[in-house]
Protein backbone atom coordinates (compact mmCIF):
# COMPACT_ATOMS: atom_id res chain seq x y z
CA UNK A 1 0.00 0.00 0.00
CA UNK A 2 1.27 3.42 -0.92
CA UNK A 3 1.21 6.18 1.68
CA UNK A 4 1.18 9.77 0.44
CA UNK A 5 1.45 12.90 2.49
CA UNK A 6 -1.44 15.27 1.96
CA UNK A 7 -0.70 18.92 1.36
CA UNK A 8 -1.79 21.15 4.22
CA UNK A 9 -4.15 23.89 3.03
CA UNK A 10 -2.51 27.26 3.31
CA UNK A 11 -4.11 29.51 5.90
CA UNK A 12 -3.81 32.54 3.63
CA UNK A 13 -5.96 30.84 1.01
CA UNK A 14 -8.54 29.73 3.54
CA UNK A 15 -8.81 33.19 5.05
CA UNK A 16 -10.38 34.42 1.86
CA UNK A 17 -12.93 31.60 1.88
CA UNK A 18 -14.53 32.09 5.27
CA UNK A 19 -14.71 35.01 7.65
CA UNK A 20 -16.46 33.52 10.68
CA UNK A 21 -14.26 33.74 13.79
CA UNK A 22 -13.73 30.91 16.24
CA UNK A 23 -14.43 33.05 19.27
CA UNK A 24 -15.43 30.51 21.90
CA UNK A 25 -13.68 28.41 24.50
CA UNK A 26 -13.16 24.95 23.06
CA UNK A 27 -12.52 26.25 19.55
CA UNK A 28 -9.50 27.15 17.48
CA UNK A 29 -9.42 29.31 14.36
CA UNK A 30 -8.62 26.96 11.47
CA UNK A 31 -6.71 29.80 9.77
CA UNK A 32 -4.16 29.79 12.56
CA UNK A 33 -3.60 26.03 12.52
CA UNK A 34 -1.20 24.56 9.91
CA UNK A 35 -3.44 21.49 9.59
CA UNK A 36 -6.62 23.68 9.60
CA UNK A 37 -7.89 21.94 12.74
CA UNK A 38 -10.71 23.78 14.50
CA UNK A 39 -10.77 22.31 18.01
CA UNK A 40 -9.12 23.50 21.23
CA UNK A 41 -5.82 21.83 22.03
CA UNK A 42 -5.30 20.82 18.41
CA UNK A 43 -1.84 19.82 17.23
CA UNK A 44 0.04 22.72 15.66
CA UNK A 45 3.27 20.90 14.89
CA UNK A 46 4.66 17.38 15.06
CA UNK A 47 7.19 16.88 17.82
CA UNK A 48 9.18 13.80 18.93
CA UNK A 49 7.67 12.06 21.93
CA UNK A 50 4.20 13.54 21.41
CA UNK A 51 1.03 12.67 19.56
CA UNK A 52 1.61 13.48 15.88
CA UNK A 53 -0.75 14.03 12.95
CA UNK A 54 -0.09 12.69 9.47
CA UNK A 55 -2.19 13.99 6.55
CA UNK A 56 -2.54 11.17 4.01
CA UNK A 57 -4.34 10.46 0.76
CA UNK A 58 -5.49 7.03 -0.38
CA UNK A 59 -7.66 5.60 -3.13
CA UNK A 60 -11.17 4.29 -2.59
CA UNK A 61 -13.17 3.18 -5.62
CA UNK A 62 -11.08 5.43 -7.84
CA UNK A 63 -11.43 8.52 -5.63
CA UNK A 64 -8.68 10.24 -3.67
CA UNK A 65 -9.69 10.26 -0.02
CA UNK A 66 -8.25 12.92 2.28
CA UNK A 67 -7.53 11.65 5.79
CA UNK A 68 -5.56 12.37 8.95
CA UNK A 69 -3.78 9.65 10.90
CA UNK A 70 -2.90 10.35 14.53
CA UNK A 71 -0.08 8.37 16.11
CA UNK A 72 0.45 8.11 19.88
CA UNK A 73 3.35 9.60 21.81
CA UNK A 74 6.65 7.80 21.21
CA UNK A 75 5.09 5.92 18.30
CA UNK A 76 7.34 3.07 17.20
CA UNK A 77 6.54 1.46 13.80
CA UNK A 78 8.10 -1.77 15.05
CA UNK A 79 5.52 -2.18 17.81
CA UNK A 80 1.87 -3.25 17.64
CA UNK A 81 -0.95 -0.81 18.38
CA UNK A 82 -4.71 -1.07 18.48
CA UNK A 83 -6.32 1.30 15.96
CA UNK A 84 -9.63 3.15 15.88
CA UNK A 85 -11.53 4.41 12.82
CA UNK A 86 -13.44 7.65 13.49
CA UNK A 87 -16.40 8.62 11.26
CA UNK A 88 -17.40 12.29 11.16
CA UNK A 89 -20.88 13.83 11.50
CA UNK A 90 -23.16 14.83 8.65
CA UNK A 91 -21.85 18.05 7.17
CA UNK A 92 -18.71 17.81 9.26
CA UNK A 93 -15.12 17.29 8.19
CA UNK A 94 -12.12 15.56 9.72
CA UNK A 95 -10.73 18.81 11.13
CA UNK A 96 -13.65 19.30 13.53
CA UNK A 97 -15.08 17.01 16.22
CA UNK A 98 -13.86 13.80 14.52
CA UNK A 99 -10.32 15.15 14.73
CA UNK A 100 -10.77 16.10 18.37
CA UNK A 101 -11.85 12.58 19.33
CA UNK A 102 -9.17 11.02 17.11
CA UNK A 103 -6.47 13.12 18.79
CA UNK A 104 -7.76 12.44 22.29
CA UNK A 105 -7.82 8.68 21.65
CA UNK A 106 -4.29 8.85 20.21
CA UNK A 107 -3.31 10.44 23.52
CA UNK A 108 -4.57 7.22 25.14
CA UNK A 109 -2.22 5.13 23.01
CA UNK A 110 -4.26 4.29 19.92
CA UNK A 111 -3.47 4.88 16.26
CA UNK A 112 -6.53 6.66 14.88
CA UNK A 113 -7.74 7.69 11.45
CA UNK A 114 -10.48 10.05 10.36
CA UNK A 115 -11.24 10.86 6.74
CA UNK A 116 -13.48 13.20 4.80
CA UNK A 117 -16.34 11.27 3.26
CA UNK A 118 -16.30 10.65 -0.48
CA UNK A 119 -17.84 13.59 -2.37
CA UNK A 120 -17.36 15.76 0.72
CA UNK A 121 -14.68 17.87 2.38
CA UNK A 122 -11.24 17.57 0.78
CA UNK A 123 -11.97 14.13 -0.69
CA UNK A 124 -12.70 13.60 -4.38
CA UNK A 125 -16.06 12.95 -5.95
CA UNK A 126 -18.51 14.82 -8.18
CA UNK A 127 -21.07 16.18 -7.85
CA UNK A 128 -20.07 17.68 -4.53
CA UNK A 129 -21.81 16.96 -1.24
CA UNK A 130 -23.55 13.76 -2.21
CA UNK A 131 -24.81 12.22 1.03
CA UNK A 132 -25.84 8.66 0.24
CA UNK A 133 -25.71 5.96 2.92
CA UNK A 134 -23.97 3.44 0.67
CA UNK A 135 -21.12 5.89 0.08
CA UNK A 136 -20.75 6.82 3.74
CA UNK A 137 -20.73 3.16 4.77
CA UNK A 138 -18.15 2.36 2.10
CA UNK A 139 -16.02 5.23 3.43
CA UNK A 140 -15.88 3.46 6.81
CA UNK A 141 -14.88 0.17 5.19
CA UNK A 142 -12.23 2.16 3.26
CA UNK A 143 -10.78 3.68 6.41
CA UNK A 144 -10.51 0.17 7.84
CA UNK A 145 -8.74 -0.98 4.66
CA UNK A 146 -6.26 1.86 4.86
CA UNK A 147 -5.43 1.82 8.55
CA UNK A 148 -5.05 -1.98 8.52
CA UNK A 149 -2.00 -1.51 6.31
CA UNK A 150 -0.50 1.33 8.33
CA UNK A 151 2.82 0.53 10.03
CA UNK A 152 2.44 -0.99 13.52
CA UNK A 153 -1.34 -1.45 13.39
CA UNK A 154 -2.53 -4.71 14.91
CA UNK A 155 -5.39 -5.69 12.60
CA UNK A 156 -6.80 -7.99 15.27
CA UNK A 157 -7.46 -4.92 17.45
CA UNK A 158 -9.47 -2.58 15.25
CA UNK A 159 -12.20 -0.42 16.78
CA UNK A 160 -14.82 1.91 15.35
CA UNK A 161 -16.19 5.22 16.61
CA UNK A 162 -18.97 7.10 14.84
CA UNK A 163 -20.11 10.59 15.78
CA UNK A 164 -23.58 11.97 14.94
CA UNK A 165 -24.41 10.85 11.36
CA UNK A 166 -21.12 8.96 11.34
CA UNK A 167 -22.53 7.01 14.27
CA UNK A 168 -25.52 5.80 12.29
CA UNK A 169 -23.31 4.86 9.38
CA UNK A 170 -20.88 3.12 11.74
CA UNK A 171 -23.68 0.94 13.06
CA UNK A 172 -24.53 0.01 9.48
CA UNK A 173 -20.91 -0.76 8.59
CA UNK A 174 -20.37 -2.88 11.69
CA UNK A 175 -23.35 -5.10 10.91
CA UNK A 176 -21.27 -6.91 8.32
CA UNK A 177 -17.66 -5.74 8.76
CA UNK A 178 -16.36 -8.04 11.46
CA UNK A 179 -12.88 -6.57 11.28
CA UNK A 180 -14.23 -4.14 13.86
CA UNK A 181 -13.80 -5.83 17.23
CA UNK A 182 -15.92 -3.23 19.03
CA UNK A 183 -18.12 -0.28 18.10
CA UNK A 184 -18.93 2.97 19.86
CA UNK A 185 -21.09 5.95 18.95
CA UNK A 186 -21.32 9.48 20.32
CA UNK A 187 -24.56 11.41 19.81
CA UNK A 188 -25.72 8.95 17.14
CA UNK A 189 -27.89 10.44 14.40
CA UNK A 190 -30.03 8.16 12.24
CA UNK A 191 -29.85 10.08 8.95
CA UNK A 192 -32.44 7.96 7.17
CA UNK A 193 -35.05 8.33 9.89
CA UNK A 194 -34.57 12.09 10.13
CA UNK A 195 -34.62 12.71 6.37
CA UNK A 196 -37.72 10.52 6.10
CA UNK A 197 -39.70 11.50 9.20
CA UNK A 198 -38.20 14.87 10.08
CA UNK A 199 -36.26 15.64 13.24
CA UNK A 200 -38.06 14.24 16.31
CA UNK A 201 -40.44 12.68 13.74
CA UNK A 202 -41.92 16.14 13.11
CA UNK A 203 -42.57 15.82 9.35
CA UNK A 204 -44.49 12.59 9.04
CA UNK A 205 -47.29 14.31 7.13
CA UNK A 206 -44.99 15.46 4.30
CA UNK A 207 -43.01 12.31 3.48
CA UNK A 208 -44.63 11.73 0.09
CA UNK A 209 -44.38 15.41 -0.84
CA UNK A 210 -40.67 15.46 -0.07
CA UNK A 211 -40.10 12.23 -1.96
CA UNK A 212 -41.75 13.80 -5.01
CA UNK A 213 -39.44 16.82 -4.68
CA UNK A 214 -36.39 14.55 -4.57
CA UNK A 215 -37.68 12.59 -7.56
CA UNK A 216 -38.24 15.82 -9.48
CA UNK A 217 -34.69 16.93 -8.67
CA UNK A 218 -33.28 13.73 -10.10
CA UNK A 219 -35.49 14.05 -13.17
CA UNK A 220 -34.30 17.62 -13.76
CA UNK A 221 -30.65 16.63 -13.40
CA UNK A 222 -31.13 13.79 -15.87
CA UNK A 223 -33.01 16.05 -18.31
CA UNK A 224 -30.36 18.78 -18.13
CA UNK A 225 -27.71 16.15 -18.69
CA UNK A 226 -29.41 14.85 -21.82
CA UNK A 227 -29.79 18.36 -23.22
CA UNK A 228 -26.11 19.12 -22.66
CA UNK A 229 -25.16 15.83 -24.27
CA UNK A 230 -27.15 16.85 -27.35
CA UNK A 231 -24.93 19.91 -27.75
CA UNK A 232 -21.83 17.80 -27.13
CA UNK A 233 -20.99 19.18 -23.69
CA UNK A 234 -19.47 16.49 -21.51
CA UNK A 235 -21.16 17.66 -18.32
CA UNK A 236 -24.02 16.57 -16.14
CA UNK A 237 -27.22 18.42 -15.39
CA UNK A 238 -27.71 21.17 -12.86
CA UNK A 239 -27.40 19.80 -9.34
CA UNK A 240 -30.08 20.82 -6.86
CA UNK A 241 -29.27 20.98 -3.16
CA UNK A 242 -31.13 20.71 0.12
CA UNK A 243 -30.01 22.31 3.37
CA UNK A 244 -28.24 25.14 1.55
CA UNK A 245 -29.26 28.11 3.69
CA UNK A 246 -27.49 31.18 5.05
CA UNK A 247 -29.36 32.03 8.22
CA UNK A 248 -29.16 35.21 10.26
CA UNK A 249 -28.50 35.09 14.00
CA UNK A 250 -32.19 35.82 14.59
CA UNK A 251 -33.26 32.99 12.31
CA UNK A 252 -30.86 30.60 14.05
CA UNK A 253 -32.21 31.61 17.46
CA UNK A 254 -35.76 30.83 16.27
CA UNK A 255 -34.97 27.30 15.09
CA UNK A 256 -37.14 24.77 16.95
CA UNK A 257 -34.48 22.34 18.19
CA UNK A 258 -31.27 22.61 20.25
CA UNK A 259 -29.43 20.47 17.71
CA UNK A 260 -30.15 22.91 14.90
CA UNK A 261 -29.54 26.08 16.93
CA UNK A 262 -26.30 24.84 18.45
CA UNK A 263 -25.32 23.08 15.23
CA UNK A 264 -25.39 26.30 13.22
CA UNK A 265 -23.38 28.02 15.94
CA UNK A 266 -20.78 25.23 15.96
CA UNK A 267 -20.42 24.71 12.21
CA UNK A 268 -20.83 28.29 11.02
CA UNK A 269 -19.14 30.24 13.77
CA UNK A 270 -17.05 28.77 16.55
CA UNK A 271 -15.69 25.69 14.76
CA UNK A 272 -16.26 26.73 11.17
CA UNK A 273 -14.21 25.19 8.37
CA UNK A 274 -14.56 26.05 4.66
CA UNK A 275 -14.90 22.37 3.70
CA UNK A 276 -17.84 21.88 6.07
CA UNK A 277 -21.39 22.50 4.82
CA UNK A 278 -24.96 21.55 5.68
CA UNK A 279 -25.99 21.19 2.05
CA UNK A 280 -26.38 17.88 0.27
CA UNK A 281 -27.70 16.91 -3.14
CA UNK A 282 -31.48 16.82 -3.24
CA UNK A 283 -31.55 13.47 -4.98
CA UNK A 284 -29.58 11.95 -2.09
CA UNK A 285 -32.98 11.86 -0.41
CA UNK A 286 -34.04 9.06 -2.73
CA UNK A 287 -31.46 6.89 -0.96
CA UNK A 288 -31.64 8.41 2.50
CA UNK A 289 -35.40 8.19 2.90
CA UNK A 290 -35.55 4.46 2.17
CA UNK A 291 -32.65 3.71 4.53
CA UNK A 292 -32.50 3.34 8.30
CA UNK A 293 -29.48 2.84 10.58
CA UNK A 294 -31.38 0.25 12.61
CA UNK A 295 -32.29 -2.07 9.72
CA UNK A 296 -30.78 -5.50 10.51
CA UNK A 297 -28.95 -3.96 13.49
CA UNK A 298 -29.23 -7.33 15.22
CA UNK A 299 -26.32 -8.41 12.98
CA UNK A 300 -23.99 -6.48 15.30
CA UNK A 301 -22.65 -9.09 17.69
CA UNK A 302 -19.54 -7.16 18.73
CA UNK A 303 -19.31 -5.16 21.97
CA UNK A 304 -21.30 -1.93 21.59
CA UNK A 305 -21.10 1.33 23.53
CA UNK A 306 -23.53 4.15 22.73
CA UNK A 307 -22.93 7.56 24.32
CA UNK A 308 -25.32 10.51 24.26
CA UNK A 309 -26.09 13.63 26.26
CA UNK A 310 -28.89 13.36 28.79
CA UNK A 311 -30.35 16.66 27.50
CA UNK A 312 -29.82 15.91 23.80
CA UNK A 313 -33.02 16.19 21.75
CA UNK A 314 -31.45 13.49 19.56
CA UNK A 315 -31.29 11.00 22.45
CA UNK A 316 -34.36 9.16 21.15
CA UNK A 317 -32.32 7.85 18.19
CA UNK A 318 -29.62 6.36 20.41
CA UNK A 319 -32.22 4.79 22.69
CA UNK A 320 -34.09 3.30 19.72
CA UNK A 321 -30.97 1.82 18.12
CA UNK A 322 -29.68 0.50 21.43
CA UNK A 323 -32.94 -1.34 22.15
CA UNK A 324 -32.95 -2.92 18.69
CA UNK A 325 -29.29 -4.04 18.86
CA UNK A 326 -30.25 -7.41 20.30
CA UNK A 327 -27.37 -9.31 18.71
CA UNK A 328 -24.76 -7.81 21.03
CA UNK A 329 -24.54 -9.42 24.45
CA UNK A 330 -22.00 -6.83 25.58
CA UNK A 331 -23.62 -3.45 25.18
CA UNK A 332 -24.06 -0.28 27.21
CA UNK A 333 -25.89 3.00 26.80
CA UNK A 334 -24.02 5.75 28.63
CA UNK A 335 -25.57 9.20 29.07
CA UNK A 336 -23.49 12.27 29.83
CA UNK A 337 -25.38 14.20 32.47
CA UNK A 338 -26.41 17.67 31.34
CA UNK A 339 -25.02 17.51 27.80
CA UNK A 340 -26.88 18.36 24.62
CA UNK A 341 -26.01 16.79 21.25
CA UNK A 342 -23.62 19.49 20.01
CA UNK A 343 -22.08 20.03 23.46
CA UNK A 344 -20.59 16.52 23.26
CA UNK A 345 -18.54 17.87 20.32
CA UNK A 346 -16.56 20.48 22.21
CA UNK A 347 -17.50 21.27 25.85
CA UNK A 348 -14.38 20.08 27.75
CA UNK A 349 -16.12 18.37 30.68
CA UNK A 350 -18.47 16.47 28.36
CA UNK A 351 -15.71 15.47 25.95
CA UNK A 352 -13.60 14.33 28.92
CA UNK A 353 -16.50 12.21 30.15
CA UNK A 354 -16.94 10.61 26.73
CA UNK A 355 -13.21 9.98 26.30
CA UNK A 356 -12.93 8.39 29.74
CA UNK A 357 -15.79 6.03 28.92
CA UNK A 358 -14.39 5.25 25.45
CA UNK A 359 -10.93 4.59 26.85
CA UNK A 360 -12.24 2.07 29.36
CA UNK A 361 -14.40 0.42 26.69
CA UNK A 362 -11.67 0.08 24.06
CA UNK A 363 -9.08 -1.05 26.64
CA UNK A 364 -11.41 -3.91 27.56
CA UNK A 365 -12.60 -4.86 24.08
CA UNK A 366 -9.51 -4.30 21.93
Amino acid sequence: MKFMKGTAIQATVLAAMLSAPAGEAGAEDYRKNPFTLTYAGAITKNEPGKVNIHPVTYKLNGLDISANVYTPANYDPKKNYAAIVVAHPNGGVKEQVAGLYAQRLAEKGYITVTADASYQGASDGHPRNVDKPAYRIEDIHGMADFISGYPAVDVARLGLLGICGGGGYSLAAAKTDKRFRSIATVSMFNSGRVRRNGYVDSQLATIQQRLRQASAARAQEASDGRMRADIHEVTGGKILYAGDANLTDEQIANLPFDLYRQGYHYYWKTHAHPNSTFKYTMNSLLDLMRWDATDQIELIDQPLLMIAGSKADSLYMTEDAFAKATGSKDKELFTIDGATHIETYWVPKYVDSAIDKLTTFYARTL
